[in-house]
C-alpha cells in the first residue's frame, strides 16, 4: 500500500506544480505578455519588472522544486504565501469590479479563478503538511 501511496504522491506533486512551471516558463519566454497583463491589472509601472522576475522565480523555480520533491514543503509554503496577493490583485479585485459593473461573464470567470487558486492553495498546504513522499529528492520529508 505504501508504494501506491508514494506513486500517487509523486503524480499529485507533479500535477500540482505543473500550473506553476508552465506559467513561469510562459513568463520567461514571453515577458512582454506578462508585463502587459500586469500593467492592465493596474500594477504600478515601477513594480512590473520586479514583479515579473519574482513571478518567474516563484512559479518556475519553486514549481520545479515541488516537481522534483526538493525542499517541497518550503516551496509549497512560499507559493501559498505568494498566491495570497496574486489572487487578490489579479482575480478577487477584478471579480468585485466586474460584479459592480454588471459584467456577469467576466465576474463568473474571475470567480472561477479565485476558487481555482483557493483549491490550489489547499493542495499546497497539504504538500507542506504531509511532505513530498518517498519518490522525491527529499526522500519523503
Amino acid at each position: 500500500m505504501d508504494g501506491f501511496r508514494n506513486q500517487l504522491t509523486l503524480v499529485g506533486r507533479i500535477l500540482l506544480a505543473l500550473i506553476f512551471v508552465l506559467s513561469g516558463f510562459g513568463k520567461l519566454t514571453a515577458p512582454a505578455n506578462a508585463m502587459g497583463y500586469m500593467a492592465h491589472a493596474g500594477m504600478p509601472a515601477a513594480l512590473i519588472y520586479p514583479g515579473l522576475v519574482a513571478s518567474i522565480l516563484v512559479e518556475f523555480g519553486l514549481g520545479l522544486l515541488i516537481m522534483a520533491g526538493y525542499r517541497a514543503r518550503q516551496a509549497a509554503i512560499l507559493i501559498f504565501l505568494w498566491f495570497i496577493p496574486v489572487t487578490i490583485i489579479f482575480h478577487l479585485i477584478p471579480y468585485r469590479e466586474a460584479k459592480a459593473q454588471g459584467q456577469a461573464m467576466m465576474a463568473m470567470m474571475q470567480q472561477i479563478n479565485v476558487l481555482k487558486n483557493i483549491s490550489i492553495m489547499g493542495g499546497l498546504l497539504m504538500l507542506a503538511g504531509f511532505g513530498s513522499g518517498a519518490y522525491s529528492l527529499d526522500g519523503g520529508q
